[in-house]
């Protein structure tokens, strides 16, 4: 087997590669398999992976493994049509993270949301259907929901995105539906609530707060701290989408939650305690514009279908994470120091790794 992942250096997308390369999906890891399927293994276990990422200030090749038999990487854009052609014939399959996600980025500029989110998908598609690529799972988000002020959304829930990164993620996942459906392609789509855990850019809400307390700065809470999110470790969310990449329906969609909705101002009261601080740290700014009160996914759909669960409590997920940052203040420096004045890139280099 061979697996194409884009955006696979960064956040999201390094941690599905290290845990791929480490076999830790064999067997499905944890999940119950149906009975009707007897447990079938993990059918890409051992496969080799393709990354494919731009290193854009959210891309860290520091995020992969300097070398491993088994990994290729692969520097390059995914709205370059002819870099696609040559590199996705004899692929089996392709996870797509790539996407800019920053939402603040989104609103003070969309035009790049619009081009990497919709016009990437739509060429990566494309270029499947011409190298007959098998399976491809589409990685997206719950903020194409919209706002929800009590309940949770369902797959069949309408969109209703509310900021230009929302926006271009909903345009995306019908994209990838419509290729499904007018082209046979082996489309799944899953959703996630907010993620956090280790190698996540500082720019996020949890390590932004994390590194800037253990640097002695201050952290800046949008309005009264009340929006309320819903939280899930990395590593369950990962481990839900290989789960959806063996055995999700095409043309189907899941939710991936976590089951843990904190408002903004009690995970500030939390990283505050772990991390030795207190409310003097906390400076409050003005809120973002078109800020969304509450998001909450029902999971039933990939519990009950594929027997997804997560694994790893909140409490304690946020302390290994918040351990994970004080223990390596080298890699999050170096990644804020550079993030505001990235160099341009060669847009197409390739790089076997063994």
């Amino acid at each position: 087997m061979k697996i194409l992942v884009t955006g696979g250096a960064g956040f999201i997308g390094s941690h599905y590669v290290r845990t791929l390369l480490n076999d830790g999906y064999d067997g499905y890891d944890g999940y119950d398999a149906p009975e009707a399927d007897g447990g079938t293994p993990d059918a890409y276990a051992g496969a080799d992976v393709t990354v494919l990422d731009k290193l854009t200030y959210a891309g860290n090749r520091e995020n992969l493994p300097a070398a491993h038999p088994r990994l290729t990487f692969v520097r390059g854009d995914i709205c370059d049509a002819a870099l696609l052609d040559d590199l996705l014939p004899g692929h089996d399959a392709v996870v797509h993270f790539a996407a800019e996600s920053h939402v603040d980025r989104s609103v003070a500029s969309g035009a790049e949301f619009v081009r990497t989110n919709v016009l990437g998908t739509q060429t990566l598609l494309e270029a499947c259907l011409r190298a007959g690529v098998q399976r491809f799972v589409h990685v997206s988000t719950d903020e194409v929901y919209g706002s929800i002020d009590e309940g949770s959304w369902t797959e069949t829930w309408p969109l209703a995105p509310n900021s230009p990164y929302a926006a271009s993620k909903a345009s995306s996942d019908l994209v990838a539906r419509a290729y499904w459906r007018t082209h046979g392609l082996n489309v799944s789509i899953t959703r996630c609530s907010n993620n956090y855990g280790p190698y996540q850019h500082p720019e996020k809400l949890i390590p932004l707060f994390v590194t800037n307390l253990l640097e002695g700065e201050s952290v800046p809470l949008y309005g009264e701290g009340a929006n309320i999110r819903e939280w899930l470790h990395v590593d369950d969310h990962c481990r839900a989408i290989h789960l959806v990449l063996n055995r999700g329906r095409a043309g189907e969609i899941y939710n991936v939650g976590g089951g843990n909705e904190r408002t903004n101002r009690q995970i500030t009261e939390q990283l505050l305690e772990l991390t030795g601080s207190d409310w003097s740290s906390v400076r409050r700014v003005a809120d973002r514009k078109g800020h969304d009160l509450r998001y909450s996914l029902d999971e039933s759909k990939i519990r009950d279908e594929l027997g997804y669960a997560p694994r790893i409590p909140f409490e304690q997920g946020i302390a290994e994470t918040v351990a994970w940052y004080r223990d390596n203040p080298g890699w999050w420096k170096a990644v804020k120091s550079a993030s505001a004045t990235a160099p341009s890139q060669p847009a197409r280099t390739q790089e076997p790794v063994a």
